[in-house]
């Protein structure tokens, strides 16, 4: 038989005269008509017999639907299952589909499968299986008429109408699972490209030299036609590396599934014996295991090993999920508190401070936030997809697009911001943060570069993008309210050749004595591009009756200084554009009307502390297994004072911020000393920093030689040298 698509195939209604939810099937009415006819339904496959078989099984979906009938369908080594719907909308047996059903289908529903066959719909799949990836396959101990498929990734709940077609269908998995081994991925798959390939010329040239062309137009013509072949045999080799890497990946999820298979827990027995029994030494362990909530909309589908290597694109993020850094696995919450935290007096800190420069005030620990600024930069990439995605816009022409995904990146970084009351730490001279997020596709690096002023410089590199700037952060404690005036310009540039510039607007803290307190952003950011759109955002100030706070209004405009779109919406929750200058002022605040949503702030953590970090920030300061190895002593995450303050050391960090502030009285000696960054330069006097490269190359070699260790041990003679 000709093999044809995965589909349903059978016309049934949607009642079921057996239980679904939370009930178990009950036995079929007695007009009910078991279909006995089992027609030879086999195909040759590699020599072997495969029979198809199909039938409705109950699968457990989740707490709130319960048990489901869905339609099954195995066939050449493929389970896949759909949704029942109405008959006039599901695809029909026809009188050449070799299957034999299972189970019990009144003869109501047989006739209108027999008569109805003319129709064809397509019905939606909604689960696949392939039995090369099922470890194994199992009856329930508890219930004579339940039996689960397992996988590597999940377990399949599974209801039968009687015993008898529970063995039906465990003796068909069985029979196809030993016709369908799990294909080893042990053997050579590789292609080798040949290193020394070459191509001749000559007859191009003869050719030519034939049509009259002169020696200088010949010359030109062969030197394009090998630059050609030089570019394609470069993409033959980086395709062969992401084939080398996926079937490396495909190697350690065949291992990892095998490990599953032999660890004891999911195997069954021989089909001699004629049981699929669970072997475990415990006998009610079957009882204690509970379902999966998981819903039919979010399952997902597994597929056969082969078909990936059938599909000549793979996106940017299955190439990083593929080499391994998809399984990443970052904490959600912070470390418990050791100790109770003990406040301290406003007011004793503020008479003596006012009118300084906040970053030259030595605060105590309960006034920051265990993250420092190096690691606060870094928070303005959390929504890097939005760059993504402009830069995908502007490569298919799209430079509107582009522009107000551009806009959209330069309001989120102030999400993060919204009820975050603490301070971040001030770093040393030369400290350093790295942020390695494959799974966003970004590389960030940043590096403390002047002291007096204070100056952090950042860099990173992302897919079709570079981002950089410096930043220098002038604030004033005012007693009511604490002002900082971000001085510098952040620089986006596309491998297009497409740059967009901005500064960052005015923020304030108000209400540090009375009242609550509360962050705000206001003042005017210019984006300049320089090509055809630039744009205007205005961060409106919040007044103090003011009902609907946060707002951020603008629009993008081409050269000809034609408003090309309108962008409006609120800097801590999401961002809408309209075509055009055609929204009025009382539409403004209307995300309903006619706009399109441009970006969304992602939902707080569920473990609030009182930092009120985002999910993305409670990442930032964490060492992942094997980062600590690899880092240079000048990183943030090795600050000892900021460590104890994570994880609620409160007079540990104390007394660290004590001795790194002393040591830090030593910065503007070292600065004016002649003492330059390490990792960033700056190109004029007034210029912005720039990376001028070699970190990560560094950290691959572990070679921090030229690194201090800032953190260390500080002694009165270190300070004497200075």
């Amino acid at each position: 038989m000709r093999v044809k698509e995965l589909h349903p195939l059978c016309c049934i209604t949607l009642e079921s005269p057996h239980g679904i939810n939370n009930q178990s099937p009950e036995e079929p009415v007695t007009t009910a008509l078991t279909r006995s006819r089992s027609l030879p339904a086999k195909s040759l496959i590699g020599g072997s017999e495969s029979e198809t078989v199909a039938g409705i099984l109950y699968k457990w979906t989740n707490f709130g639907k319960g048990w489901r009938s869905r339609w099954f369908l195995l066939r050449n080594g493929i389970l896949s299952y759909s949704k029942i719907r109405r008959p006039e909308n599901l695809n029909l047996l026809s009188p050449s589909d070799d299957v034999r059903l299972i189970g019990d289908i009144s003869g109501e529903r047989l006739s209108r499968m027999d008569s109805c066959s003319g129709r064809r719909k397509q019905q939606k799949t909604v689960g696949i299986v392939h039995l090369k990836q099922v470890s194994s396959f199992r009856e329930s101990k508890s219930d004579d008429r339940k039996f689960y498929i397992f996988t590597a990734a999940k377990t399949l709940h599974l209801r039968t109408d009687s015993i008898s077609d529970r063995a039906a269908w465990l003796q068909a998995l069985a029979s196809t699972k030993c016709i369908f081994p799990l294909r080893s991925l042990n053997g050579d798959f590789s292609f080798i490209p040949p290193k020394d390939l070459s191509i001749s010329t000559e007859r191009l040239k003869t050719r030519l030299h034939k049509e009259g062309m002169n020696e200088n137009l010949v010359k030109e013509c062969e030197q394009i036609m090998l630059s050609e072949f030089s570019e394609m045999h470069g993409q033959v080799k980086l395709l062969h590396e992401e084939r080398t890497n996926l079937l490396d990946a495909l190697r350690q999820l065949e291992a990892a599934n095998l490990e599953v298979g032999a660890s004891g827990k999911h195997e069954f027995s021989s089909l001699g014996r004629g049981k699929y029994s669970e072997c475990s030494t415990t006998a009610s362990s079957d009882d204690k295991q509970e379902f999966e909530d998981v819903s039919e909309e979010d399952e997902p589908s597994f597929h056969d090993t082969k078909e990936f290597f059938n599909e000549p694109n793979v996106g940017s993020e299955s190439n990083l999920a593929i080499s391994g850094h998809a399984d990443i696995k970052r904490r959600t919450k912070l470390p418990d508190p050791a100790e109770k935290e003990k406040g301290v007096s406003l007011w004793s800190m503020i008479k003596d401070n006012v009118g300084k420069d906040l970053t030259r005030v030595c605060l105590p620990v309960y006034f920051n936030e265990p993250i420092s600024s190096l690691q606060k930069c870094f928070e303005d990439l959390e929504y890097s997809y939005l760059l993504d995605r402009a830069y995908e816009y502007g490569k298919s022409g799209n430079g509107l697009l582009r522009a107000l995904n551009v806009a959209a990146f330069a309001v989120s970084g102030y999400a993060s911001t919204e009820g975050r009351h603490c301070k971040p730490f001030n770093p040393l001279l030369g400290e350093t943060y790295e942020a390695d997020f494959p799974e966003k596709g970004i590389r960030f690096f940043s590096e403390k570069v002047s002291h007096h002023p204070t100056v952090i410089a950042c860099h990173c590199e992302g897919k079709g993008w570079k981002f950089w700037g410096d930043t220098n952060l002038r604030s004033k404690f005012w007693g009511r309210s604490i002002q900082v005036e971000p001085v510098g310009v952040l620089t986006l540039e596309f491998d297009d050749g497409e740059v967009f510039q901005w500064s960052k607007v005015t923020s304030t803290i108000y209400n540090i004595i009375l009242g609550k307190l509360y962050c705000d952003h206001h003042g005017v950011m210019q984006i300049r591009g320089n090509r055809q759109y630039s744009c205007t955002l205005k961060f409106k100030e919040q007044s103090i009756l003011e009902r609907n706070p946060h707002q951020v209004n603008g629009f993008v405009e081409d050269v000809a200084g034609q408003k090309a779109a309108t962008i409006f919406g609120k800097w801590d929750d999401s961002l809408y554009y309209v075509a055009g200058d055609g929204i009025s002022k009382s539409k403004v605040s209307d995300p309903a009307s006619n706009a399109s949503l441009l970006w969304k702030r992602t939902k707080p953590p569920p473990n609030v502390t009182r930092y009120n970090l985002t999910s993305f920030a409670i990442t930032l300061n964490e060492l992942t297994p094997g980062l600590q190895e690899i880092l240079p002593p000048t990183d943030s995450r090795l600050r000892p004072d900021q460590r104890h303050l994570e994880n609620g050391e409160y007079e540990k960090a104390n007394l660290e911020k004590q001795r790194l502030e002393r040591r830090q009285r030593m910065s503007r000696q070292l600065q004016e000393s002649g003492w330059r960054p390490r990792w960033f330069e700056r190109q004029g006097e007034s210029e912005t920093f720039k990376y001028t490269g070699g970190y990560w190359e560094a950290r691959g070699h572990r070679n921090w030689d030229d690194c201090p260790d800032i953190f260390g041990e500080f002694t009165e003679e270190l300070a004497d040298s200075a």
